[in-house]
């Protein structure tokens, strides 16, 4: 036997595999073909305060070891959610993080507010790649100053862990760790997708609405995991890695870069049933080199 169980800080994980976000629904979506009691956690669709459409049509393109999306955050809403989802949730034995977003940054105090109140909600995890609508459409985690603020104003109001999810937006990568450090949060997730563009040749225009997508899957992994690398060598603060994690030996790079745990994104779409063949990999791994923990493997190629 060996143990498969990770410490983010605060955050005790039964194994280092989560579903990451956008993925598996509100959890039931994936939970017919998937045993949640068997991940180390899931991280629910971004939730806003009030329900969102999201994008027009197309929304998702199937390209080269991945795939372009342009959902636009369209969620059910936070109240909803606590109506709808949250008992159903509570049914597994599993860690519960809540992606949040918002247009403004007192979008994403209110949803904040509204889960801080929930008993169940081990984590909140702020999607700062999104669109701020009072500055011009800025992402909140390309300018320092707006994302230190909003940082600041939801660790007020919650006392729940902050997770803080990054992408390739981010502009000062140094000066950001720091920032996030200083102002309370607690996990760092990384990497968000890819901002890319498809034409579709045939009709001689973009393909989708928005002109430009997020690119996720086995294209962006060799990119993400030398950010994860990066980040884990500056800062103190546990870091979460994603990025086209599609096996267990994926999963392990990250691992074996110094991330404590890892996510699962365009796996779950491929493969519903992914994330156990990871975790059993990751076991299979440890038990065939006689390492009886996995933390001892953590971090070991620096």
């Amino acid at each position: 036997m060996v143990n498969l169980a990770v410490k983010l800080g605060k955050l005790n994980l039964k194994n280092p595999v989560i579903l990451a976000s956008g993925t598996c629904g509100y959890g039931r979506e994936i939970a017919p073909y998937l045993d949640l009691n068997r991940v180390g956690a899931i991280t629910v669709k971004g939730l806003s305060y009030y329900p969102f459409p999201g994008n027009p049509p197309p929304r998702l393109r199937e390209v080269y070891a991945g795939v372009l999306n342009s959902i636009g955050l369209e969620n059910k809403g936070v109240h909803r959610f606590i109506q709808e989802d949250l008992p159903f949730l509570s049914s597994f034995d599993t860690c519960l993080l809540v992606n949040i977003w918002g247009h403004t940054e007192d979008e994403f105090i209110q949803v904040a507010q509204e889960l801080d109140k929930l008993e169940r909600v081990d984590a909140l995890e702020l999607n700062v790649s999104c669109p701020n609508t009072e500055r011009g459409r800025e992402v909140f985690c390309s300018d320092l100053e707006m994302l230190k603020s909003i940082v600041a104003k939801v660790r007020a109001v919650t006392q729940k862990l902050l997770i803080v999810k990054l992408g390739p937006e981010v502009k000062e990568w140094e000066k950001t760790l720091d920032v996030l450090e200083n102002e309370g949060v607690d996990i760092l997730s990384l990497t968000n997708s890819f901002p890319a563009l498809f034409i579709d040749v045939e009709r001689r225009d973009f393909f989708f609405k928005r002109k430009f997508a997020g690119l996720s899957g086995p294209a962006i992994k060799p990119l993400a995991l030398k950010m994860v690398y990066e980040v884990v060598n500056y800062t103190s603060l546990p870091v979460i890695g994603m990025g086209g994690i599609v096996s267990a030996y994926d999963a392990l790079e990250f691992l074996l870069v110094g991330a404590k745990a890892v996510a699962l994104g365009v796996a779950n779409l491929l493969d519903p049933t992914l994330a156990l063949s990871v975790v059993e990999g990751i076991e299979k791994y440890l038990q065939d080199n006689k390492i009886g923990n996995l933390e001892n493997l953590i971090g070991k190629v620096r």
